[in-house]
């Protein structure tokens, strides 16, 4: 003989089964890992044209990008033009704060500058704590040498043997790129990057590996160095203008600067004039 369930049973049991099935179907919450950066209550491209200040962090030391003059402390370079254009659009003046390639990319998630710029490369673990602009230029890492010594010096392995001394400015790509790459010869830091070329010439260091763009530049200040195949870097690299991880509205809007710059001959103009 059956038992009759209560209706009252039976509507109870039906509701719980759709909030089980309806459980089960709905996605897992995004990890904090995944979770999307927080959008900043007011966007950069609000309150710097407010402000009238647009905050540039700059090492001032990688010519032909940026250089801070050390008689009177003025800026100069590719991306520092392009700096006080990007202010100009903005209806702002630019405001250059100092750093360092071990410090930019915390300086700017610390909020100390609104944007960092000045031969800044892409690389994926900065793009974990930043965002970055349509980029302005390719690049890779080539080697810069005496004249003497550009047949001497063109693979990895012929840089990484016992007696060569690879110089490197610490805190950048630089840096990474030879303690990644160099085992056998001797890495010399040195902390000045303005003056680090000179300790090519003197011999007291044989080789630097940096972007391309760079090693050009500065054979042409030095007549005794050469750049060794900078149409073949041994990397592949771009550079880009870093702003706060976030803010959407900015960096799009940086894009879009830039993509303009790029595409107009205003970027190709500042170049010309440093390389020239």
């Amino acid at each position: 003989m059956s038992r009759r369930v209560p209706k009252q049973r039976t509507a109870t049991l039906s509701a719980l089964v759709c909030l089980l099935a309806l459980t089960a179907a709905a996605p897992a919450a995004p990890s904090a890992a995944h979770r999307p950066a927080k959008k900043p209550a007011t966007s950069l491209l609000d309150s710097v044209p407010r402000t009238g200040v647009l905050r540039v962090c700059t090492t001032g030391d990688y010519r032909p990008f940026t250089y801070k003059d050390p008689k009177d402390g003025s800026y100069r370079g590719v991306d520092v033009d392009m700096a006080r254009d990007l202010a100009k659009s903005l209806d702002a003046e630019p405001r250059f704060v100092d750093t360092t390639w071990a410090n930019l990319v915390a300086d700017l998630s610390a909020g100390k500058c609104d944007i960092a710029a000045g031969g800044v490369s892409v690389t994926l673990p900065r793009a974990r704590q930043v965002s970055f602009s349509e980029p302005t230029r390719e690049d890779g890492k080539t080697p810069i040498v005496r004249c003497a010594d550009k047949d001497r010096y063109r693979t990895l392995q012929d840089i990484d043997q016992v007696g060569t001394t690879v110089i490197v400015n610490p805190g950048g790509t630089n840096e990474q790129f030879a303690r990644a790459h160099i085992k056998q010869a001797t890495i010399k830091l040195h902390p000045e990057n303005t003056t680090i070329f000179e300790e090519i010439v003197a011999g007291r260091a044989d080789v630097m590996m940096t972007d391309a763009s760079e090693t050009r530049y500065q054979a042409k200040l030095h007549p005794e160095l050469c750049s060794v195949h900078p149409d073949e870097p041994f990397t592949f690299a771009e550079k880009a203008y870093a702003t706060p991880r976030g803010d959407r509205d900015f960096q799009e809007y940086v894009s879009q600067f830039v993509h303009l710059a790029t595409h107009d001959g205003t970027y190709a103009t500042y170049e010309a004039e440093w390389m020239s």
